[in-house]
């Protein structure tokens, strides 16, 4: 059975979740997971090592079944039925070693159903593109981790999905090559393609993702655009003034704090406009005002809380049936 569902806003869903619950050994490891992911979106799942999120994706994918809920792939019940059309980097990376680079970018996309030969030429092709057109006939073996991490990603690619699914693809890369991979993302995202990604590190979301779901504990406490995670914590005002006190001080907000040379606070319901206005009118004298908005750590915290914000910080091992 195939679906046409769309999300709030009438758009087109690669991915629909409803439900999801997955139990190993008597003990949930995703419970009630919700999703709704747009086509041609940049989605990140973001939560700590342990929170859930590789078993998340391989029930998305079909590679395990749930106990409990309902998911859609790009309109499939069964994703089985589409996986030709979707690219999936495992969270474990493994290639033959004896393979040739070429050639296991090729069997990495004959598994999706594209003929090997057609493989063999595109594979040579993205290595070329990719600037590891020296690795062409280097075995596996030869290569160190990240170019064959660099190779198994190209396999992701090779067959065109329209669906590419990452767990935790910046683990193990430098800084160099995260930074590539961030583009090979947004180039993909461009072309129409639809990326799923999981990461422990808030960094890659909020410069990549267009929405994100956050998990803890293997449930859900928020998915959505990144811009209304941030909303959930109001804007910060840092105001510096030549006056150090006056009729002006009763409009500040009653979370304001003078620190050093600067008044810190929370941005008024109300706006700026009343509070400047007062400011003014009392003669305050303003020399600098700055409004920050809260960044994506900080409504990490504020949506799934201290102790799950600061397992994300770890760089530890997940556990199996994570």
């Amino acid at each position: 059975m195939t679906s046409n569902a769309g999300d709030a806003a009438g758009r087109p869903l690669a991915i629909e979740a409803r439900g999801l619950v997955k139990r190993f050994d008597g003990i949930t490891a995703v419970d009630g997971v919700d999703l709704a992911v747009p086509e041609g979106a940049i989605y990140g799942i973001l939560g700590p090592n342990g929170a859930g999120k590789t078993t998340t994706l391989r029930m998305l994918l079909g590679i395990i079944d749930p106990d409990a809920g309902v998911r859609r792939v790009l309109g499939h019940d069964r994703p089985h039925e589409v996986a030709h059309t979707i690219g999936y980097l495992p969270e474990e990376r493994g290639l033959y070693p004896a393979m040739k680079a070429y050639e296991a970018i090729a069997f990495l996309g004959a598994l999706r159903g594209l003929p090997l030969a057609e493989g063999r030429k595109r594979g040579k092709a993205l290595l070329e593109e990719h600037g590891l057109g020296y690795a062409v006939d280097r075995q596996i073996r030869q290569l160190s981790k990240g170019m064959a991490q660099q190779v198994q990603l190209l396999g992701t690619l090779v067959h065109n999905p329209r669906l590419v699914v990452f767990d935790e693809p910046f683990s193990g890369l430098d800084a160099l090559n995260q930074g590539k991979l961030e583009k090979m993302i947004r180039g993909l995202a461009a072309q129409g393609t639809t990326v799923i990604f999981s990461t422990h590190v808030i960094a890659h979301a909020e410069r990549l993702c267009d929405e994100v779901a956050i998990i803890a504990g293997g449930r859900v406490p928020f998915a959505g655009p990144v811009d209304v995670a941030r909303d959930r914590i109001r804007p910060q005002v840092r105001l510096e003034t030549r006056a150090n006190d006056g009729p002006w001080r009763s409009a500040l907000p009653g979370d304001a704090r003078h620190e050093g040379a600067f008044w810190n606070f929370s941005l008024p319901e109300s706006g700026i406009e009343p509070l400047l206005r007062a400011l003014i009118e009392g003669e305050a004298g303003i020399l600098s005002l700055s409004i920050e908005r809260a960044g994506l750590h900080d409504a990490f915290v504020a949506i799934a809380g201290e102790a799950a914000a600061r397992a994300l910080e770890q760089d530890s091992p997940e556990e199996p049936g994570r």
